[in-house]
């Protein structure tokens, strides 16, 4: 049972507030759910700040007594909560968890029981607003989409499209996520990525390069199967605290033991049967510590080795140096603890293997997620029910944006930035190739030859703040990035905010598009040059929404958009009108009083997304899914009857062919128990066949019914001819498999050959046609009809391949342990050390030139950072939420209680906190066992407060969020991964210093 524990929401005074009326007012769980926020009395508060809110239905709404529920999903974590919306005469009323979510079972967390309030709250951004001489003025959205748009097109001209930075949203629908991207590609430009870059692109890179998807493999529901639960550099009680229903339910059921691996004790920790402390930033030597002893007593599953996992010997090479003694050395854990861990993973399989931004976010945070997918293979642990990485990603459609393309390195659904990609894209929007490689400029190569940017990777969201301050000559585009667009953003989850404030004084052109005004609203000086644009929650309108799992569900609209507040595709449709190419860019899609039809756009990307499988997740199916909860079972996620019989909820990708071949889905990656048809499918062949004379096919294992009982390659046309299952398409199917390829038949048929599109064997086909059509792949036959023959033959059309231990395209091929830029370990830089500064991503990058400098003397502390339960993300819409800012107002560091007895420091005392660039933070001590000693810990969902100073008086009026504070961002320092540009926030240095 939730209580208020004050008589205020916070300790600061406010400027405009409603909470006065509830101020001593009991809750319990019914009220706090069907009540989180004031229903009734709070809208008509609302209403009289202005906005479009009609008092009429918001005074009546009780009385008509009409109930509607609105089945929608959670806006915070990834885990994909039903949220069950009562809505009275368009009023959201109250709410209730999803009862029949096989995700949810009926629970919220904190956040999740108070997301009325995020739509209808009252610090939300009411209509469009521009900074003019310092002060917040009132605008329409006809004037703020004329003035920004002349802004950015007189940027265009000069500068070219690479100058305007388009980033993008994790809070995007799928739909919206893909229209994003599709509008940056008509704006001319890859400058274009969202949070993933900073929460997972690590994962990705790394997982993709290991099996071939870059995604969480299993479920939450699967881990229900697991005999044990290894979770590192992840909190799930705090981060995603209804996925802890999952980890426990293994827990209890199974005996399963949890092992907890984290520098600091938290929330989950407290439920492990083993906790292992370690330095933050060694993650790779605990992992190889841990093989270590499994390699050494024959513990591994050399069958699956064998049979598929290619370089798992180079791996035992590196991992046999580190010895129990290594490892404590570079780790500080005991090898005694490590050897017991091995076993216990050992001798209790299945295992699932868990993580989170504790292993991303680092400088090799790539390094890190390719050991934790090595363990699961040196296990056996993979494709099978109860194993696999569990990935939990941290935002409600993080895995869908990225899915969608909102990245500056690939379009949607991964296809990179080739032209083959392009032009694969270009079918799809019927669009003319050449008209989208002209909206891109061009730039002199090394080799004075012209270089497509069209092709060229963006600048990434965590290295934006260098597009803009490094000189023009360092970047690899034509100028640098002079207006930025945050949309669905918080600025305070990146570092080195104090750069960023300059970055953000530096724009010609600073545009914010978001329910709330989040930090990029204040965290400058600027007096003129900005613009808020209130963008619609995502329950005020409708559309998919991809859970970490990879299941798709559908969000009903809860309620019209509130205020002057517009749908994301709304907005952009208003962009692309004055940009002038909306008739183009929605050709194929409707638009109805200036808002694309949201199934259109999921009909538009089902056309588009063969390589991961988002093409039979059609609206209709989907809805039904959402219709239907009930029917599924609550582990396996398969539907048991009903109208939905067979398939896997949300039709987790890869969901093959059409929506007419009916696909089920894949609930667990890389499982070959199952036949295609049903979910299965070997590790993907993307790596080629062969690697210096080694195969790279699995050898002797298939999917279940597999007519090819062996590794085999990606499918393509020639494939199928040689196959001589070619004879299987439809004349539907083969017309455009040479459409795509752009064969065109003989203007007149000879004897024995058939018209085209007429179903033949190749050789009674013109003796050039193979050579013609055969380069069309799975990835790029719009028609589905590759992907149908090659399921219905019983084989993945991706191919059946190894896991590959060894990335030999990365800068480490084999993950090794590499010492932070930041460290105070000084005798470890000259064995591990860093690498050495390069260019990529666009700019230049230092490593080595960092870390040869010693800062431990003056800044002898680690920091790291991470989540909490009661906020979420840079924390502007949930510390704008009563419910939530009462729980948690103060912005805090942890200390150990030895660091803060040396230091001075008190518990609850104010301290500084400086990191080594010079960013500092004011904050209060906790003083706690939590964190080791020399461990520092702050949470990252703080803003409003810059270097001591408070910042309220800078957001419009009555969009300040309730709850303030430093961001531990501020005093966060330099730091890149060496494949993705993540950034390094979880092993810094500090110094900490009573205020």
């Amino acid at each position: 049972m939730l209580r208020k524990k004050t008589n205020g929401v916070a300790r600061r005074p406010q400027r405009t507030s409603i909470l006065s009326e509830a101020a001593n007012a009991s809750v319990d769980r019914r009220a706090f759910l069907r009540g989180s926020g004031l229903a009734i009395g709070g809208l008509a508060a609302i209403a009289a700040t202005g906005g479009t809110v009609q008092q009429a239905s918001a005074a009546t709404a009780a009385a008509t007594g009409a109930v509607e529920l609105k089945k929608s999903v959670c806006t915070h974590c990834s885990v994909g909560c039903t949220v069950m919306a009562e809505v009275q005469d368009g009023v959201w009323t109250g709410q209730e968890p999803g009862w029949d979510s096989p995700f949810n079972l009926g629970a919220h967390c904190a956040k999740g029981a108070s997301v009325r309030e995020h739509a209808h709250g009252e610090r939300r951004l009411k209509y469009p607003m521009k900074k003019v001489g310092g002060e917040w003025v009132r605008i329409s959205w006809e004037e703020a989409i004329n003035e920004i748009g002349d802004q950015m097109m007189s940027i265009r001209e000069e500068s070219g499209p690479d100058s305007v930075y388009w980033l993008g949203s994790a809070k995007h629908s799928n739909e919206q996520a893909y229209l994003f991207r599709k509008f940056a590609a008509y704006w001319g430009t890859n400058n274009v990525d969202h949070q993933a870059r900073i929460c997972h692109s690590t994962t990705v890179a790394g997982v993709a390069n290991t099996w071939g998807y870059g995604a969480m493999t299993n479920s939450y529901n699967d881990i229900h199967n697991s005999k044990a639960i290894f979770i590192i550099g992840g909190n799930p009680a705090e981060a995603h605290p209804v996925s802890l229903l999952h980890v426990l339910r293994a827990k209890e059921q199974n005996n399963a033991p949890l092992i907890v691996c984290d520098p600091r004790f938290t929330r989950t920790a407290a439920h492990a049967d083993e906790y292992v402390r370690f330095r933050p930033g060694s993650d790779v030597a605990l992992v190889w510590g841990i093989l270590y002893h499994i390699f050494e007593n024959g513990w591994e599953d050399k069958e699956f080795i064998r049979t598929r996992v290619w370089g798992m010997d180079q791996i035992r090479e590196e991992v046999m140096k580190w010895t129990p003694e290594e490892v404590e050395r570079v780790t500080g854990t005991p090898g005694s603890q490590l050897k017991r861990v091995a076993m216990t993973l050992a001798n209790n399989r299945p295992g699932t293997v868990i993580w989170c931004m504790g292993g991303t976010q680092h400088t090799n945070g790539n390094n890190n997620t390719r050991a934790y997918c090595i363990l699961q293979l040196a296990l056996g642990n993979m494709g099978t029910a109860g194993g696999g990485t569990n990935i939990f990603r941290g935002h409600d459609n993080v895995q869908g944006a990225t899915d969608l393309g909102v990245l500056a390195d690939t379009l949607p659904g991964y296809y990179g930035l080739a032209k083959g990609s392009w032009q694969h894209w270009a079918r799809v929007w019927e669009e003319d190739f050449d008209y989208l490689a002209g909206r891109f400029s061009t730039i002199k190569g090394a080799d004075g030859k012209d270089k497509p940017m069209m092709n060229i990777t963006g600048i990434p969201v965590s290295r934006w703040i260098d597009g803009v301050l490094e000189a023009k000559e360092n970047l690899e585009q034509p100028d640098n990035t002079r207006a930025m667009v945050f949309w669905g953003h918080a600025p305070n989850s990146q570092t080195r905010l104090v750069e960023m404030k300059g970055a953000m004084e530096k724009l010609d052109l600073l545009v914010v598009v978001d329910p709330y005004p989040t930090v990029s609203a204040i965290l400058h000086d600027r007096t003129d040059g900005v613009y808020l644009l209130p963008a619609a929650t995502q329950f005020e309108t409708r559309g998919s929404v991809t859970a970490s799992n990879r299941s798709l569900q559908w969000r009903e609209q809860v309620v019209a958009p509130l205020f002057e507040s517009l749908p994301d595709h709304t907005i952009m449709h208003k962009f692309a009108t004055k940009f002038g190419f909306a008739d183009r860019m929605f050709r194929n899609i409707e638009v109805v009083d200036g808002e694309p039809v949201v199934e259109d756009l999921t009909r538009e990307f089902n056309k588009g997304m063969w390589t991961i499988g988002y093409t039979a997740q059609s609206p209709e199916r989907l809805k039904k899914h959402m219709a239907n909860q009930h029917t599924f079972d609550r582990t396996t996620l398969r539907a048991l009857g009903g109208p939905c019989d067979g398939d896997f909820y949300g039709m987790p990708w890869p969901a093959w062919g059409t929506p007419e071949m009916n696909h089920p889905g894949s609930a667990n990656l890389y499982d070959v128990s199952l036949p295609v048809a049903q979910g299965g499918m070997g590790f993907r062949a993307r790596f080629g066949v062969e690697h210096e004379g080694d195969n790279l096919l699995a050898e002797g294992v298939a999917p279940a019914g597999s007519e090819i009982p062996d590794g085999y390659p990606e499918f393509t046309m020639q494939m199928l001819i040689d196959l001589g299952w070619d004879s299987d398409l439809t004349d539907e199917e083969r017309a455009v498999i040479e459409r795509v390829a752009g064969y065109e038949a003989p203007e007149e048929a000879g004897e024995g050959e058939p018209e085209v599109g007429e179903t033949s064997q190749q050789g009674d086909r013109p003796s050039d046609y193979a050579a013609a059509v055969g380069g069309v792949n799975w990835k790029t036959d719009l028609s589905g009809g590759i992907q149908r023959v090659a399921i219905a033959h019983g084989c993945a059309p991706y191919g059946n391949a190894k896991a590959r231990a060894v990335v030999w395209t990365f800068p480490d091929p084999i993950p090794l342990h590499r010492e932070p830029l930041y460290t105070n370990r000084r005798d470890l830089v000259a064995d591990y050390p860093t690498y050495e500064d390069k260019s990529f991503w666009r700019v230049p990058t230092m490593y080595a030139s960092i870390q040869k400098n010693d800062f431990s003397q003056d800044y002898p502390i680690i920091l790291t950072s991470g989540r909490l339960v009661e906020y979420e993300g840079g924390g502007d819409e949930t510390r704008s939420n009563p419910w939530l800012a009462e729980l948690q107002q103060d912005m805090f560091v942890e200390i150990n209680p030895r660091d803060a007895n040396n230091l001075g420091v008190r518990d609850g005392a104010d301290v500084w906190v400086e990191g080594p660039e010079g960013g500092k933070v004011k904050v209060m001590a906790m003083v706690t066992e939590r964190v080791g000693e020399g461990v520092a810990f702050m949470p990252f969902h703080f803003g409003g407060h810059f270097q001591g100073e408070d910042q309220r008086s800078k957001y419009p009026d009555g969009a300040d969020p309730y709850v303030l504070g430093e961001s531990t961002n501020t005093a966060q320092t330099y730091g890149y991964d060496s494949v993705t540009q993540m950034q390094e926030t979880k092993a810094t240095l500090c110094k900490i210093m009573p205020a």
